[in-house]
């Protein structure tokens, strides 16, 4: 009863989210596998198994307790509602979901231009809401080009980040760039805890900016130790667009003589830059964490998610292994609070 009263005193479009979560859970077998097919032939990276960790995603972001207590912190909806446009990414399955989320909860209506690689999804998942809550869904519009927002948030490469900058430099706008995440062992970490870091590194095919692309290790470190515990992770190789990255990479190393080392689905390269190929993993091994601390700081705006084991180091607050993959509705993609963003327009 207590729930039914708490549910019955919310607005409307934030009830559609919280039913979108419960419809998510519960999704029969039979939607999904009608799902897949179609959201794969419109981008081979987005298998099944990608597909399903998204959802699970979504239905985490959407928890009923964590979505009410956080559209609380804010003074929704607007009172006057404007038009925004949304460029969305896509590297991985549904990633512009929580800017939707974001603009639609507070009060003004979402244009959003979807990715070619990512046109499937956001739709289906949207298109379960349209008998229950058709005029939360009636603020959301999918569009071929954007022109004459009020404001902007835009997702992309670098490179498409600078168009972004000159094109909308006189409207309101959030642009995101490329960001990927790094992890730090400290040489003390479980199998298990090893085996999980490999979800963060392999989950997406690395794709997404909250993979890690980089570890540092404690020098002497064993790299067969921690390969050992991706065995698993092994048939990422079966996947021909991976494969063929892996390969590509792996031909570049031998024909230069780049040490390396090769498990047979990823190579290990010991390297300073922040950022790794697909079927790569760059490592940097370190004497004392401090000596890390430099390099975050160097590459602050490029790094989602710096996680590993303990609270922090320095003044770097770490994810713990295994949760960087799984954020709350809380989390911003670069840490800008998009929905302060929204109400002061």
């Amino acid at each position: 009863m207590k729930q039914f009263i708490i549910m019955k005193s919310l607005r409307s479009d934030l009830k559609a989210f919280i039913r979108l979560g419960e419809i998510l859970s519960t999704l029969p077998e039979s939607t999904l596998l009608d799902w897949y097919p179609v959201i794969s032939n419109n981008n081979a990276w987005f298998t099944p198994e990608s597909v399903k960790y998204a959802l699970d995603g979504i239905v985490h972001l959407l928890k009923e307790s964590d979505i009410v207590e956080w559209d609380h912190n804010y003074r929704l909806p607007v009172p006057q509602p404007k038009r925004i446009g949304i460029i969305a990414a896509g590297n991985i399955p549904a990633v512009a979901f929580h800017d939707i989320v974001c603009v639609l909860l507070s009060g003004h209506e979402a244009y959003v231009k979807l990715s070619s690689t990512d046109k499937i999804l956001l739709p289906f998942l949207f298109h379960l809401l349209e008998n229950e809550y058709p005029n939360t869904i009636e603020k959301l519009h999918w569009v071929d080009q954007l022109k004459g927002m009020d404001a902007y948030i835009a997702t992309g490469s670098d490179n498409s980040a600078r168009y972004f900058e000159y094109y909308f430099k006189n409207t309101p706008h959030i642009i995101r760039k490329n960001r990927t995440s790094i992890a730090i062992l400290k040489g003390t970490e479980s199998k298990d805890t090893l085996q999980v870091l490999g979800h963060e590194v392999f989950k997406y095919f690395g794709l997404g900016c909250r993979n890690v692309s980089k570890i540092f290790l404690p020098k002497g470190y064993s790299i067969p130790h921690l390969l050992d515990q991706w065995k698993p992770f092994e048939k990422v190789a079966e996947h021909h667009k991976y494969f063929n990255n892996y390969e590509y990479n792996k031909a570049v190393y031998l024909i230069n003589s780049i040490p390396h080392w090769d498990t047979g689905a990823v190579l290990l390269k010991e390297d300073t830059e922040l950022f790794s190929p697909i079927g790569v993993v760059f490592i940097q091994f370190y004497e004392q964490e401090s000596e890390i601390l430099p390099f975050i700081q160097h590459h602050q705006s490029s790094i989602q998610c710096v996680v590993g084991e303990g609270s922090s180091i320095g003044d770097i607050e770490l994810i713990p292994i295994g949760y960087a993959q799984c954020p709350d509705i809380t989390e911003y993609a670069d840490g800008i609070d998009t929905m302060e963003f929204l109400i002061n327009l």
